[in-house]
C-alpha cells in the first residue's frame, strides 16, 4: 500500500495534521494526482543537488500535464493548469526549493504514520484527551456563536430605538406646530423631558381634549423610549461582560495552549494544528466588539436629537466605550512588563537575578503571532537555530480578519530589540544586526481563509564588532546557551482606534559554525521542553532540571523526526540506563542540563547528547533503510548484548551503536564450540567515513571470515532483532512459474541483485551439509526439494531479495550460487550438473 493511501486511512485528528502540510507551495491536488510517482523519487538527495532537482521539476511538470490532459472534468483541468503556472513561477529558478518542500511533506507524513504505531499512550487516555479537547472546542464555538447572535439582536434593537425616537420626534413637532399648548401645562412632565429642546406656544387652549390626548401619548412614547434605552444598555453590559469572560477564561488559554503546542512541535512533537480555528474565534470576537462600538456611537447620535433628565445613555455610554476599547486593545495587541524580581527597585536599580529568570513576559492575548518560527531552509527540522551569513525564513500572522486593515499593515523586524536591557544586567551576549531588508507589507492569503500574513524569506544576520575588534560572549555561558529574539512590529488604525502590534519569536540560538549545531539544538530542546515563557533570555543562567519521563519522550521524537521511526520502550530504557545508571527505572528522576549536554560520559571524551546526536546523523545519512526495517536493536550495552545472544543459534548476530565511538555502529555474533562453549565475536565500529563508501546492508551481506584456514564464509546467519527465540516454520516454497509472475512486478532488475540461500530457523542450508572447512574435499550437498523462496533480508534499498536456486533435471541437486553465473529465463528445468572433474 502506498504511503498516500495509508495517510488517507488515518483518523480525522491525524488527517488535520496532514492537511496543515499542504498549501500553495505544494498543493494537495498534486500529492493526490501524482502520489505513486512522487513517492518513487529521491527528493532528499535533490535538496542538495540542483541538477537533480531541475530534472525532477521538469519531470513533475510532464507528469502534471499528463494528468491534466486525462482529466474529464473541465473545472479540475482548469485548476490543474493554474497549479502548473504557479509552480513554474515559484520553482523554475529554484528547483531545490520545490524538492525541499516535497521532501518535508513526505517526511512529515511518515512521522504522522509512525505515531500511530509507536505512540505508547493508552487508548483510554487518548480517548479521554480527545474527548476533552472536542468538548472544549464545542463549548467555545457555542459561546462565540451566542455572542454573535446577541450582538446581531442588539443591532436590531438599536434600529428599533431609532425608529421609536423618530416617531416621538414627529408627534412632538406636530403637537408643537398647532400652537395650542401653554407652557404651564408642561409642568407635569418637566422632570422627564428637557423643555428647552422644543418650545411650545403659550396660547394653547388648556381645555382642548385633543391637546391632552397628545400630551398623554407623548408621555407614553417617552416612557417606552426610556425603557428601551435602558434595556439595550443592560444587554450591552451583559454581552461585554461575556466577551471579557470569554477572552480571559477561554480565548487566551486557547492561544497559550497553541503557543505551547508550537514549542513542542518545534522540537519534534506532534504536528501543530488549530490556528485556523483560533483565527475564526479571534475574528468573530473582534467583529462583535467593533459592532458594539458602532452601536454605542449610534446611541450617542440619538442622544443629540432627544435627551432628557435621567437619560441612561449619557450616564453609561462613556464607561462602556472605555471597556470596549480596552477589550479591543487586549484582543489585538499585547502588553508587557518586567516580571516579579526583575522590576525596578527603589533607588532606580534592577535585579540581575530577576533578569535571569525572565526578561520579558507577555501578557494579554495577542492576535499577532509568529506562525512559523525562524528556521534555516537547509535545516528545516531544526528551527530556532540561525547561522550567521545564512538566510533564514519566518512568518507572522494577524488572527483578526478585518476588511478595514487589508493591505495597510507594514511589518518591521528587529533583532534583539531589548539588548539594552541585557547590557544593563551585564550579560555579555554577542550582538547582531539584520543584513537584508527587514520590512515587508502583510498580504491576504487565499488558502488560509483570507488572513493577513507576511513571510520573510531572505533574512540574514551578521555579528557586530566592538571598536577594539573583539566580540561579545565573555560571560559564563557558551555560545549555544546564549538566547536571542526576533521582534515584529506593525501599526494600523481601524474605526478611529490606533493599534500598535508587537510580537516576538521563541528564543533563538545563533551559531557561526556548523559544528555548533548539535549544541544549539540541545539548547532549543531543553528550553522549549521546560518552559512556556516566550522570552526568558536568561534561561541558561540557571537552567531547571528535566524528569527522565519528559526527556525520554523528546528523545524519541528526535528519532521519529530525523529517522522516521521513534524509540520503543526497551530502547528508551537502555538509553536511560546509559545516562542515569541505577536511577534509570525511576521516570521522575531529575536530569540536569550539564549531565545531558555538557559533562562527558565517564571514561569517554564526549557528552551523552553529542553521542546520541552523532547516532541520529549516522542513521539519517547511512542507515535509514536498516533502521526503519527494525533490524537495529541499537542502544545495548556489551553485558546486555551477551545476555541476548548466548542462548541463540550459532550465527545469530545483533546490530548496536558503538558506545566508544561517536557515530559508530557495530555487530556481534555468537558461536558455539564443539565442547559447548559460547564465543562472542565483534567488529570494529563502522563510522560515516566507511559507510560513505559502502552501504551497511552490503557490509552485512558480504561479510566473510576464514575459519581454521578454510573457505571464507559469512558467519552472520540470523538477525537477533527480528528472529524470535521460538522461530516459525520456514516460508512455503514458490514454484518457478509463480516466480516468473512475481519477477514481472518487481521494481528492480533481478540480474543486478545479490541473492542468498533460504534458511531454516537460525541455520543456512550450507550448514546442513558438510562444514565449510571440508569444502575443499567435497562439494556441499544441497537439499533436492528446495525451490524459489522470497524472504526479506538486509538491503540498502529496503527491498526484498530473492533466494535463487537452480536444480539439475536429472539428479535434482541444486547448483551453488556463483557470481557471474547467468541463467536465462525459463532455464530452470533444463539445467544439468557438470560432468565429474569439470
Amino acid at each position: 500500500m502506498s504511503q498516500w493511501k495509508q495517510v488517507q486511512q488515518l483518523e480525522m485528528r491525524l488527517l488535520e495534521q496532514v492537511d496543515y502540510l499542504y498549501d500553495d507551495n505544494f498543493p494537495m491536488d498534486i500529492r493526490q494526482g501524482l502520489a505513486g510517482w512522487i513517492e518513487s523519487q529521491d527528493w532528499d538527495s535533490a535538496v542538495n543537488d540542483e541538477s537533480m532537482a531541475s530534472v525532477l521539476f521538469t519531470n513533475l511538470q510532464t507528469q502534471l500535464e499528463k494528468v491534466r490532459l486525462q482529466e474529464q472534468n473541465f473545472l479540475q483541468r482548469h485548476n490543474m493548469k493554474i497549479i502548473q503556472q504557479q509552480l513554474q513561477r515559484k520553482y523554475t529558478t529554484n528547483p531545490t526549493g520545490m524538492a525541499r518542500v516535497i521532501s518535508t511533506c513526505l517526511r512529515e507524513e511518515r512521522r504522522i504514520l509512525a505515531t500511530t504505531c509507536t505512540q505508547e499512550q493508552g487508548a483510554l487516555e487518548q480517548s479521554l484527551q480527545n474527548s476533552v479537547a472536542f468538548e472544549r472546542q464545542k463549548n467555545m464555538d457555542n459561546r462565540v456563536s451566542i455572542i454573535r447572535n446577541s450582538v446581531q439582536l442588539m443591532d436590531q434593537a438599536v434600529k428599533n430605538i431609532e425608529d421609536m425616537q423618530d416617531d416621538f420626534d414627529f408627534c412632538y413637532k406636530t403637537l408643537q406646530s398647532r400652537g395650542e399648548r401653554r407652557v404651564e401645562d408642561l409642568d407635569s412632565w418637566k422632570g422627564t423631558l428637557n423643555i428647552h429642546v422644543f418650545d411650545f406656544s403659550e396660547s394653547a387652549d388648556r381645555t382642548s381634549e385633543m391637546i391632552k390626548q397628545g400630551i398623554t401619548r407623548l408621555q407614553e412614547m417617552l416612557n417606552r423610549l426610556d425603557f428601551k434605552r435602558k434595556e439595550i444598555l443592560s444587554k450591552m453590559d451583559v454581552v461585554i461582560k461575556e466577551i471579557d469572560d470569554l477572552m480571559t477564561s477561554q480565548l487566551q488559554p486557547e492561544l497559550q495552549d497553541w503557543k505551547r503546542r508550537q514549542q513542542i512541535a518545534a522540537i519534534g512533537g506532534p504536528l501543530l494544528t488549530g490556528l485556523e480555528q483560533l483565527q475564526s474565534w479571534f475574528t468573530l470576537t473582534a467583529q462583535s466588539l467593533f459592532q458594539i462600538k458602532r452601536q454605542l456611537d449610534k446611541l450617542g447620535e440619538l442622544v443629540v436629537k432627544v435627551t432628557y433628565e435621567s437619560d441612561p445613555i449619557p450616564l453609561q455610554k462613556p464607561q462602556m466605550e472605555e471597556r470596549v476599547k480596552y477589550l479591543i486593545y487586549h484582543l489585538i495587541k499585547r502588553t508587557r512588563r518586567l516580571r516579579g524580581p526583575a522590576a525596578r527597585r527603589p533607588g532606580g536599580s534592577y535585579s540581575v537575578h530577576g533578569c535571569e529568570r525572565g526578561l520579558m513576559v507577555w501578557l494579554g492575548c495577542s492576535s499577532f503571532v509568529v506562525e512559523k518560527q525562524p528556521c534555516m531552509p537547509t535545516h528545516p527540522q531544526k528551527p530556532l537555530i540561525i547561522k550567521t551569513g545564512v538566510q533564514f525564513t519566518t512568518k507572522v500572522r494577524l488572527l483578526v480578519k478585518l476588511p478595514e486593515v487589508d493591505y495597510q499593515l507594514k511589518v518591521k523586524t528587529t533583532f534583539d530589540k531589548y539588548e539594552s536591557v541585557l547590557i544593563q544586567f551585564s550579560i555579555n551576549y554577542r550582538q547582531f544586526f539584520i543584513l537584508t531588508n527587514n520590512t515587508k507589507v502583510m498580504d491576504i492569503e487565499d488558502y488560509s481563509n483570507g488572513c493577513l500574513s507576511v513571510e520573510f524569506r531572505h533574512l540574514q544576520l551578521k555579528e557586530k564588532k566592538y571598536s577594539n575588534g573583539t566580540k561579545g560572549n565573555e560571560g559564563l555561558l557558551s555560545v549555544t546557551e546564549e538566547l536571542h529574539s526576533l521582534s515584529f512590529e506593525a501599526c494600523f488604525t481601524v474605526q478611529g482606534l490606533a493599534v500598535d502590534l508587537e510580537t516576538c519569536s521563541l528564543p533563538l540560538v545563533v551559531i557561526s559554525n556548523v559544528s555548533q549545531l548539535p549544541g544549539g539544538w540541545a539548547s532549543v530542546m531543553w528550553y522549549n521542553l521546560l518552559t512556556d515563557e516566550p522570552r526568558n533570555l536568561g534561561f541558561f543562567g540557571n537552567p531547571p532540571r528535566a524528569s527522565w519521563s519528559q526527556l525520554s519522550e523528546v528523545l524519541s521524537w528526535q528519532f521519529s523526526t530525523f529517522a522516521g521511526r521513534g524509540l520503543n520502550k526497551e530502547q528508551l530504557d537502555m538509553l536511560g540506563e546509559k545516562l542515569l545508571g541505577q536511577h534509570a527505572s525511576c521516570g521522575d528522576y531529575q536530569v540536569s542540563w550539564s549531565k545531558f549536554a555538557k559533562e562527558n560520559i565517564p571514561g569517554k571524551p564526549f557528552s551523552f547528547w553529542m553521542w546520541l546526536d552523532s547516532i541520529l546523523e549516522l542513521i539519517k545519512k547511512h542507515l535509514l533503510p536498516v533502521w526503519n526495517e527494525n533490524f537495529i536493536m541499537g542502544f545495548v550495552s556489551k553485558e546486555m548484548e551477551r545476555a541476548l545472544l548466548k542462548d541463540r543459534e550459532p550465527g545469530t548476530f545483533l546490530l548496536r551503536f558503538s558506545e566508544s565511538h561517536l557515530g559508530g555502529i557495530t555487530f556481534t555474533w555468537v558461536e558455539h564450540s564443539d565442547s559447548g562453549d559460547v564465543k562472542f565475536n565483534s567488529v570494529e565500529p563502522y563510522t560515516k567515513n566507511r559507510l560513505s563508501a559502502l552501504p551497511f546492508a552490503d557490509i552485512i551481506r558480504d561479510y566473510k571470515v576464514i575459519s581454521n584456514g578454510g573457505v571464507p564464509e559469512n558467519p552472520l546467519k540470523s538477525d537477533a532483532s527480528s528472529t524470535p527465540r521460538s522461530c516459525p516454520s520456514p516460508e512455503p516454497p514458490m514454484t518457478p512459474g509463480e516466480f516468473d509472475m512475481l519477477s514481472e512486478h518487481l521494481c528492480f532488475d533481478i540480474d543486478t541483485v545479490s541473492f542468498h540461500a533460504p534458511r531454516s530457523p537460525g541455520v543456512y542450508p550450507e550448514q546442513r551439509g558438510p562444514r565449510a572447512t571440508e569444502a575443499t574435499t567435497s562439494p556441499p550437498q544441497w537439499p533436492p526439494n528446495e525451490l524459489f523462496v522470497l524472504r526479506p533480508v538486509l538491503s540498502a534499498h529496503r527491498r526484498p531479495l530473492l533466494a535463487r536456486k537452480k536444480y539439475c533435471s536429472q539428479c535434482s541437486r541444486s547448483a551453488p550460487d556463483a557470481e557471474g553465473t547467468d541463467f536465462p529465463t525459463g532455464s530452470e528445468t533444463s539445467y544439468l550438473c557438470p560432468p565429474e572433474g569439470a
